[in-house]
């Protein structure tokens, strides 16, 4: 799968709240970090913890995808990010490292 094919699967699946098909868009030895920042998930279990944490505090959680850049092996989206009805949503980049087809490290910018 390519890096944008995968990074748009993980979007439906967490659009979906699908754990399942969202974790395995991750490698096993994925990590999560702010961008410059220190890593703050590591590991596909590492990504379930935090994932399934989240769809469980905000059950109408969704991200709408504004723009992507897609260049080689990494994917950059922006996204619009509702938690819930009553808070105010935002706006967040990722930057998607994919490697063999998986998702290998995400980058956020908030």
């Amino acid at each position: 799968m390519g890096a944008s094919a995968v990074v748009q699967a993980q979007l439906d699946a967490y659009n979906a709240q699908d754990l399942e098909a969202f974790c395995a868009c991750f490698s096993a030895d994925a990590v999560l970090a702010e961008l410059n920042g220190e890593v703050t998930h590591s590991g596909r279990e590492g990504v379930r913890r935090r994932y399934a944490d989240l769809f469980a505090q905000y059950p109408k959680n969704r991200a709408e995808l504004i723009n992507r850049i897609a260049g080689g092996d990494v994917v950059v989206d922006e996204e619009r990010i509702e938690r819930a009805p009553d808070q105010a949503p935002f706006r967040a980049i990722a930057i998607y490292t994919v490697k063999s087809g998986l998702i290998a490290r995400v980058d956020f910018v908030r």
